[in-house]
């Protein structure tokens, strides 16, 4: 009987050619499935302009002339000349955001409209949609941030999709880490949209608070909230001056405290409310403020308003300042 042959194996060096063989080959398969996702990560980045175009300025121009007129109607007007300029150079971060705060306005203020369409929801994600380019443009600025994640949450919550509100959240407070003195403000101001026992809502509240610690640099008496004492501290410049009043906010430092007032009226400490309303006489600018009687009228009426801002009708009036017609105006308008 012959002896059956036995198959030779494969020698050391050919086993270290096989598997690299191997190796090739399985990175062949997973790079072709893969390679839609692989092209876009390899695509290059959007660079930012290094300069502005003279339809840009010019869009900026008639951006701060309708907002600080708080010319409502004038949005459509506005709004496509600075399209137009996003169109013609879209790695404008500025435009951009000029593009998404237009659509926020239009959502925020809707309050002003006899009757309400339901695609003003469309304002909420262009909105996102040009914030999100901002972002992208300009990483550095954190106001940016700041409202992509308030409007990522609004959004979430349209959708009833809690994978984009909780997106939204974090967002908020990476912004907050990024830059508290603005986006304490804006994060505790779109949680007051909020049921005043939800944890987000009375979370949006104490960064209002905070907001005031961080602001005057000091742990304030929130039962004597009086801030006489530090009006000597305004300043324009820094990254201290969202506290106080400016040319982008004219009336920022009396907004502020409407809104803060509105919300522990919301939360039922009315009393402390009144007191919070009246700090926003000390501004220095309150004589020009078209939102005086606003103010008056939330001191005499706190403890009543109390249901008033927790009403499920619509049509209650007065509305809490996130919900009012003037929601972004009374802080904005010249």
């Amino acid at each position: 009987m012959s002896a059956t042959p036995s198959k030779a194996k494969p020698s050391g060096p050919m086993k270290i050619v096989i598997a690299t063989l191997s190796a090739i080959a399985l990175i062949g398969i997973i790079a072709w499935a893969n390679w839609n996702r692989i092209a876009v990560q390899l695509a290059p980045h959007k660079q930012a302009a290094k300069t502005r175009s003279e339809a840009a300025l010019k869009a900026d121009e008639l951006f701060w002339q309708t907002f600080h007129n708080a010319d409502y109607e004038k949005i459509p007007i506005a709004l496509e000349a600075v399209t137009a300029a996003y169109v013609q150079t879209p790695n404008d971060a500025v435009t951009a955001a000029h593009v998404a705060w237009l659509h926020i306005w239009r959502l925020s203020e809707q309050a002003r409209m006899a009757s309400v369409p339901a695609t003003i929801t469309d304002d909420m994600m262009l909105s996102r949609r040009y914030f999100q380019e901002a972002v992208k443009l300009d990483p550095s600025e954190a106001r940016y941030l700041g409202f992509l994640a308030a409007i990522t949450l609004a959004e979430g919550d349209l959708h009833k999709d809690e994978q984009i509100t909780r997106e939204g959240y974090f967002k908020l407070r990476d912004s907050i880490t990024a830059w508290p003195e603005f986006n304490l403000f804006t994060g505790g101001y779109v949680m007051s949209r909020l049921p005043p026992d939800s944890p987000r809502f009375r979370e949006g509240l104490e960064w209002q608070w905070r907001t005031l610690d961080v602001c005057f640099e000091v742990k304030l008496d929130r039962a004597n909230p009086d801030y006489s004492r530090y009006m000597s501290k305004e300043t324009r410049e820094g990254r201290k001056r969202p506290c106080w009043n400016s040319w982008i906010a004219p009336h920022n430092f009396e907004g502020f405290f409407l809104n803060m007032g509105d919300m522990l009226v919301k939360a039922g400490d009315w009393q402390t409310a009144q007191k919070i309303y009246a700090n926003a006489k000390l501004s220095k600018q309150y004589a020009s403020w078209k939102y005086q009687t606003v103010l008056d009228d939330r001191i005499k009426q706190a403890q009543s308003n109390v249901a008033l801002f927790n009403a499920s009708n619509e049509s209650a009036k007065p509305r809490i300042m996130v919900n009012a017609a003037f929601a972004c105006t009374v802080c904005h308008e010249q």
